[in-house]
């Protein structure tokens, strides 16, 4: 079968890998769609994603949808031929966050596609993967899996929303328009935002941010923009760069909410810790998500609108155009890899 294989910054591949049988325990999945994500994109341009660095070649992806194929032993679930989501994490269960009920920030967990651990969890950027069955989701009556492809992605951005709290009858800004950003727009839109401002360099990506339902479009380098708030009850940093931060301090009624969602360069970044002493901001980091999972999935079954942010599927063979397109978000929001061109 073929798959998507980064061995370091720049150097990807579509290999030809060996088809995995299912042990106990595990789900084999043939894999339709993989969303190429910002994290599989930073593994792409400087082999690692915040602190993580590729240490051995990682076959990318964890937003993947497809139909199940086989099990192990020991274990059943949808029958053959279902299609699924894969949900792309494996908490341990045992550690103090998992006790907590935390499972996103386990300290021991496997995620698909991941270089936090080593060896490697290799991702789901291949025509078959096998997976724990409990990670395999049936999809919900209406929804197919093109637009199924979005659930990894929308259930991070619904756990940002969650993480900031009460949003309904509220106004929140959201920093970055990218896919993440436009998917926090549809999910604080979901949660009842009484108003959502998105702000964004880049005017393509504000069109999209305006099909997930902003209220309000704003370019970020411009502080004249007569869009931008003179306040907000709750902003959530979508971009991964410290001026997004610095908008959402700065925009943030006092007592307000700040959601830390992009994930920032590795090292020190600057940010203007002096408002959050002076104007008691609650400043929270979002990582991941749970059980949103299913509330995602459901989500997009009652929302066609979920379709326009869907940009482009490109075969699995082209890879590197697919990744190209996806960094280039004058052109795009979300790419698909289609891993049925494999044989």
């Amino acid at each position: 079968m073929l798959g998507c294989v980064i061995h370091g910054a720049g150097d990807l591949r579509v290999a030809d890998l060996p088809v995995p049988v299912p042990g106990p325990g595990q789900a084999l999945v043939a894999v339709r769609y993989g969303g190429v994500c910002g994290s599989d994109l930073h593994y792409w341009r400087h082999g690692g994603v915040g602190d993580f660095r590729l240490r051995e070649p990682m076959v990318l992806g964890h937003e993947v949808v497809g139909t199940v194929v086989s099990y192990g032993d020991g274990v059943s679930g949808p029958a053959p031929g279902t299609e699924v989501a894969v949900h792309p994490a494996s908490p341990c269960g045992v550690c103090p966050e998992c006790a907590d009920g935390r499972r996103n920030v386990c300290r021991d967990t496997r995620y698909l596609g991941s270089a936090a651990r080593f060896p490697h969890v290799q991702g789901g950027f291949a025509a078959r993967v096998a997976v724990p069955a409990e990670q395999v989701r049936p999809l919900p009556a209406g929804l197919g899996l093109r637009r199924a492809a979005l659930a990894e992605p929308l259930s991070v951005a619904l756990h940002a929303v969650r993480r900031a709290g009460e949003v309904a009858g509220r106004h929140v800004l959201v920093t970055g328009a990218g896919p993440i950003g436009c998917l926090v727009v549809a999910a604080a839109k979901a949660a009842g935002a009484g108003r959502v401002t998105a702000a964004d360099l880049l005017p393509e990506a504000l069109v999209y941010a305006r099909v997930a339902g902003a209220d309000t479009l704003v370019r970020a380098d411009d502080a004249q923009d007569a869009g931008w708030p003179g306040e907000v009850d709750v902003a959530i940093e979508a971009s991964g760069v410290a001026a997004g931060l610095d908008s959402c301090l700065r925009r943030v009624r006092r007592g307000g909410v700040v959601v830390q969602l992009g994930m920032l360069p590795p090292g020190r970044s600057p940010f203007a810790g002096n408002l959050v002493v002076s104007r008691e901001i609650e400043l929270r980091g979002a990582f991941r998500f749970d059980g949103e999972f299913d509330e995602a999935l459901e989500l997009l079954a009652a929302e066609p609108s979920f379709d326009g942010l869907v940009s482009a599927v490109v075969p699995v063979r082209e890879a590197e155009s697919a990744f190209a397109l996806a960094a280039d978000r004058s052109r795009s929001c979300k790419v698909l890899l289609d891993l049925t061109q494999a044989p």
